[in-house]
Order: structure tokens, then sequence, then C-alpha cells
């Protein structure tokens, strides 16, 4: 280890309060106008497919800018690489704020929100892969990833709140609060020299590419994007293999090992989104709740993130990952299963077994990211984590987006489940039975890829 990262280590305790605390605020903002579309709409005269892009547009930008901000931190300093993304976060929640009656002018500030705020979950990862043990890792991945699930399920909360007791626009003004950590960052990072590089902008442009077309074909079926996928996908794969500085190294993907741990990432994260997006459909369809109501059944899973991330870091340096991936696998497959069963019943069952759903994701997600971590060559962390993050976010659309579809579909509202005996609650129950499925699936994924023991984890190290 060097100098640097000895003394960055010795300072964890001053570094990791404000590192948790931007990783919320840029969570935050991927959920926080979920709620408030409706508002929105009303406002501006929009139909459903005009309004959804006020989120479309931020996952797009946020999806791209966690593998460009991963690249750009194997060149460019990292203390100065965030300033930029903090920086360009707030100027332009401002603007949003500030313009909130002109629709282009808030689509054009979700857009850079989403470019800013990439930087912090991206770059954070490479601090803590660069600059702790392995042991520190652990409890690092545990705390970032309750914060995450914290964010991901306080954000309809919160945004429902301002947005009914203030107006909506006032959500634009919520990552300003990240400006508070940027000094303390600037001093508490070490000082990195530039490195001898190039950015690959043919590679970077087909990647965004790549990333809009799909995304846009997943939430408004037009074949036309799938196509643009496809052959963006294919001249990007010719041009990495020709260049002598790719945007990506094509060996990131010769290690089968990467490409399982992006694979279950996406099964997991497509699943734990579609429930998301599923519930409050369902709470409002079965149960006729309002949104601070279903908001308020919903909260108690996500404060469970916040405690149980930090016991799964903990747990992961005790036990090692796998454990710790079967672990939380188990707990999702048990919340679906109870959940497939109790719809129709009391609510609160529903809300009291959606908590071993959040436990299970923050278990999953902390131990995957240490296994991704370590099979990764500490120069490819940075792009092969932005990759990670990227992925997460465009699985996160297309298992909404299958969700709103599977909905609409008379082949699910037939009765399956032997205990639910709601005619309405049918199509909730058999969607949960499906996303059971994919879970065995992700873990039948890691057990032949990843392994079972100790002695794999302690081999992958050193690839």
């Amino acid at each position: 280890m060097s100098q640097t990262t000895t003394q960055t280590s010795s300072e964890i305790k001053r570094i990791v309060p404000w590192i948790i605390y931007v990783i919320f605020f840029a969570v935050l903002n991927e959920t926080v106008f979920n709620v408030s579309t409706p508002n929105i709409a009303k406002q501006f005269q929009l139909h459903p497919s005009q309004v959804s892009w006020i989120i479309t547009i931020f996952i797009i930008f946020f999806g791209m800018g966690s593998v460009i901000f991963g690249k750009l931190s194997d060149m460019f300093s990292v203390k100065r690489l965030i300033s930029i993304g903090i920086i360009s976060y707030s100027a332009s929640s401002l603007i949003g704020f500030i313009f909130n009656d002109t629709y282009p002018i808030v689509l054009f500030s979700r857009a850079i929100q989403g470019a800013g705020a990439s930087a912090i979950p991206a770059l954070v990862m490479v601090i803590v892969a660069r600059y702790f043990t392995k042991d520190e890792r652990g409890k690092l991945f545990g705390w970032i990833t309750s914060t995450v699930s914290f964010a991901i399920g306080v954000g309809p909360v919160l945004g429902g709140y301002i947005s009914g007791s203030f107006h909506w626009s006032y959500l634009f003004m919520i990552p300003v609060f990240s400006l508070v950590a940027l000094p303390f960052l600037n001093r508490l990072l070490p000082h990195e020299e530039t490195k001898e590089g190039r950015l690959d902008i043919l590679g970077t442009l087909l990647m965004a590419i790549i990333v809009s077309t799909l995304i846009l074909f997943v939430t408004e079926e037009n074949w036309f994007y799938l196509i643009g996928t496809i052959l963006s996908l294919i001249w990007f794969i010719i041009h990495i293999h020709r260049v002598d500085e790719p945007f990506v190294d094509p060996q990131l993907f010769s290690n089968p090992l990467y490409r399982s741990g992006i694979m279950i990432g996406f099964l997991v994260f497509s699943t734990v989104m579609g429930i998301m997006f599923l519930l409050p459909l369902m709470f409002n369809g079965l149960y006729h709740l309002e949104s601070s109501s279903i908001g308020l059944i919903m909260f108690p899973g996500a404060f469970s993130a916040v405690i149980f991330g930090t016991v799964a870091g903990n747990m992961t340096v005790k036990k090692g990952s796998h454990f710790v991936v079967y672990l939380g696998l188990g707990f999702i497959t048990l919340s679906l299963l109870l959940q497939s069963s109790l719809f129709g019943l009391w609510v609160w069952y529903i809300g009291m077994a959606l908590i071993l759903l959040y436990i299970g994701f923050s278990f999953l997600q902390t131990a995957l990211i240490e296994s991704v971590t370590n099979i990764l060559p500490k120069e490819q962390v940075g792009v092969g984590m932005g990759f990670y993050n990227l992925t997460s976010f465009i699985s996160g659309a297309i298992g909404t987006a299958l969700v709103s579809k599977a909905l609409e579909s008379p082949l699910l509202k037939v009765e399956l489940h032997p205990l639910v005996t709601h005619t309405s609650a049918y199509q909730y129950s058999n969607l949960l039975l499906i996303f059971v499925f994919v879970i065995l699936v992700a873990t039948l994924l890691y057990y032949f890829t990843f392994g079972r023991d100790s002695k794999t984890e302690l081999s992958n190290e050193s690839i």
C-alpha cells in the first residue's frame, strides 16, 4: 500500500461521513420526482409519455455518466472530478428551480443533474477500492449500500411530501445540500497527478447512443431504437478492438467472473426496481391507498436498509462475500414468496414482508460489489464499477417497463397461488412468483461462477 493510501486509511472516519452524505443526495434524485409526475403533467398539460422524460432523461445521463467518470478517474484526479460532478449537480438544480415554468429547461436541468450526480457513486467506488484495505472496503460497501437502498426507498416519500406541501419545483433544491461536503472532500482526499492517456471520444459517443436508444426502446417500445442499439453495439465492439486506448478495454469483458457479476446485478436490480414500481400501483389499485399512506407502509423497509447495510458490511468482512450474497438472495426470495401470498390481506403484512426485501437487497448489493471489486485489476476498477452502476440503472428501467406491460396482459389475471383468493390480486401475486424464478436464476448463476466457499473467494482476488 502506498503512503497516500495509508494516510487516507488512517483518516477513514473523517472521510466516510461525507462519502455517505453525497451518495445519499446523488441517489435520492433517481426516485424523488416519481410521485410528482402527475403534478408536472397537469402544469404543462403533458401526456404520460411526455412527462415520463422527467425520469427517463435523468436515468440516461446518470447511467452514461457513471461509466465516463469511472473512465476519467484513470486519467484525472478523483478530487477534481468529484468537485466537477457536485458543482454541476447543484448548478443545474438551481436552473431547474428558477425556470420551473419552462418544460424544455426543466428537462435540460434534469439531464445535467443526471450527468453531475453520476460522478458521485462512480467516483466513490473508485475511492473505496483505491484507498482502503479489504477489511475497510467491506464495511464501507455496507454503509454505501444501506445509504443507496434508503435513498431509493425514501425518495418517493420525501418527494410526495415536498410536492404536496409546497410545489414540485422545490425538489430541485435538494441536491444543493451536497455542496456542503465539497470543501471537506477537497481537503481530505489525496492529491493525484494527471496520468497519461486520452479519452476515446468516438467510443464514448457510441456508448452514449447504445445506452440512450436501449432505454428509449424499453420505455417507448419503438423498434427503431432497438435497431439503433444493435447497430451501435456492433460498431462499438469493432471500434474498441481497433484503437490503442479504447473507452473500454475488451479484456474487461473477457473476465467470466466480471461478466457474471454484471448479469447477476442486472437480474436482481431489475427485480427490485420492478417491485418498487409494482407495489405503489398495487397499494392504490387493490387497497385504494393515497400516496402518503403508501409511503408510510414502505418507509420501515427503506429505513431497515440503513441498519442492515452496516450489518452486511461487517458480516462480509467476517464471513466472506459468498455467504452474505446467498443470505441476501435467500431473504429476497422469502420476501417475494411471503408478499405473493399476502395480497388481499391486511396491508401491513405486506409492509412487514417488504422489510425482508430491503434487508436482502442490502446484503446482496454489499457483498456483490465486494466480489466484483475483488476480481477487477486495480487499473480497471474505475470503468469496471462504472459499467456495474450503468447496468443497475438500465436494469431498473427495463424492470419497470416490463412490469408496466405485464400488468396490462390478461395472462397474469388467472389463479395460480393457492393462498390468494382475491380476484384483483391475481396479477400482482403472479408477477412476484415470476420474480422468484428470476432470483433463483441469479442464485444459480452466482453458484456456478463465483462458487460457495472462501477458498474460491480468495483465489478471485489474485485475478
